[in-house]
């Protein structure tokens, strides 16, 4: 065995990776730099947007978690030279992942203005976020069934196909976002914020098209469901729960600093919903190297080479503090210019500036964290996982925001908050992963 995984595997799965990941939250920054620059109502139709995107990414990030359980299980098992024992476990997962979006999408529709006014949205807002919701949300079943096709790609080493399935879907909704949201003349009338929604759920079912084209024609596997009980799904629905309840605490957060948000004023909530996608753009950016991360940590621990999965780690950490450095950089030289790109509105481009600093502050220990989250799905440490998340939130996060508002410090409360968070977030797993695999790796 030799003793590293070299640069040019890592990059073969993190850098389509990397694409495929910051086209949903390309998705959702389109939307908002569209709407934001709509002339009527254009503050509220942006919080709307945000508090909206917010609460999606919260669901389908929670419901999503069989996508990771999938990657990890189909990783294992490809690295012990086993994939057979899954055929039947694949077709399974995915048809739970689809059952568990049409309820998901009933329940929520149908409270949807009872669930945005809980975000502190009233008036226009409420109106606009129910709006948008309520089309949005008939994306659920698309999105989930590709998502957990993602997983089974990475499992298998790759994630090529599934940036070029998200790469359509970003082009498609571009596209559409424009051409819905604006009107065509003489073609189609502007339709707003509905036109914002109704690109994304076509942008979503194009994503759909393409992967079931490259699950049926590249892998091993079929959608044939049978009857009998996949043995391994047990443990992946023990496994997806546990990361069920680590992504509900997660989102809790993100629920509560959009709350606050809310609360602190409609121009509070317009700066929140830019600074907010700003971060999930540059967590997916970064999440690329942790799906690397995944994918080629559960298949060394299949093939139970661990001194290849103690330098995996380090090597993945390198690659993402370059590239969080990066991205600061970027974000450094164009400070004042980035907020003009999804608002004109010079109260809400002041709150913005005045807090981006932080969010850029952050940028390394996030890359940390989403490394080693990255390891630990691969490894199947998903308890762990949960554990970390939920002292996090509720011993970190939450008093970290209590005590700065109390203060008066409003969305810098918010971020000193997330900064907590994360903190305890990237420490917590560096040190477990160093007490459980620096032994084995000698």
């Amino acid at each position: 065995m030799g003793h590293k995984i070299s640069f040019k595997e890592i990059n073969q799965i993190a850098i389509p990776a990397i694409i495929a990941g910051i086209a949903e939250p390309l998705i959702s920054l389109t939307d908002i730099a569209v709407i934001g620059n709509v002339q009527n109502n254009s503050v509220e139709a942006l919080a709307a947007a945000g508090i909206v995107g917010s609460f999606l990414s919260a669901i389908i990030w929670i419901v999503a978690q069989t996508k990771t359980a999938i990657s990890a299980i189909v990783s294992q098992h490809l690295g012990a030279n086993r994939l057979h024992a899954v055929k039947t476990l694949v077709p399974q997962a995915i048809f739970l992942n689809f059952i568990l979006s049409l309820f998901i999408y009933a329940l929520t529709a149908y409270f949807a203005r009872a669930i945005f006014s809980a975000y502190n949205a009233e008036g226009l807002i409420l109106n606009y976020a129910q709006e948008y919701y309520t089309i949005r949300a008939l994306g659920y079943p698309l999105t989930l069934v590709t998502f957990a096709i993602f997983g089974v790609f990475r499992g298998l080493q790759n994630t090529l196909w599934a940036m070029k399935c998200s790469l359509l879907g970003a082009v498609v909704n571009v596209g559409l976002d424009f051409a819905l949201v604006y009107g065509v003349e003489g073609l189609i009338n502007p339709m707003h914020l509905a036109g914002a929604a109704y690109a994304s759920v076509i942008a979503q079912a194009c994503m759909l098209a393409l992967a079931l084209y490259y699950f049926f024609k590249k892998t091993p596997f079929h959608l044939k469901l049978s009857f009998r009980l996949n043995p391994r799904l047990k443990p992946l629905l023990s496994m997806a729960a546990n990361l069920f309840v680590r992504t509900a605490a997660l989102n809790f957060a993100i629920y509560l600093a959009n709350a606050y948000a809310t609360g602190y004023g409609k121009n509070y909530i317009a700066a929140q919903s830019i600074l907010m996608n700003i971060w999930l753009f540059f967590s997916f950016f970064i999440d690329g190297y942790a799906n690397a991360g995944n994918a080629i940590s559960g298949r060394l621990l299949g093939a139970r080479d661990y001194q290849k999965l103690w330098h995996l780690s380090k090597d993945i950490s390198k690659y993402a503090l370059i590239i969080a450095l990066l991205l600061m950089g970027v974000c450094a030289i164009f400070y004042n210019e980035i907020g003009l790109l999804f608002n004109k509105d010079t109260k809400v481009l002041a709150l913005f500036a005045s807090v981006f600093w932080m969010v850029l502050l952050m940028q390394p220990v996030n890359a940390l964290a989403f490394m080693f989250d990255g390891i630990f799905k691969g490894l199947g440490e998903a308890k762990y996982l949960r554990n970390v998340l939920l002292i996090a939130t509720f011993l970190g996060f939450t008093p970290a925001l209590l005590l700065a508002d109390y203060f008066g410090l409003k969305l810098y409360a918010v971020w000193i908050g997330f900064f907590v968070w994360m903190l305890i977030r990237s420490s917590a797993l560096i040190i477990r992963f160093r007490q459980k695999y620096l032994k084995q790796s000698l």
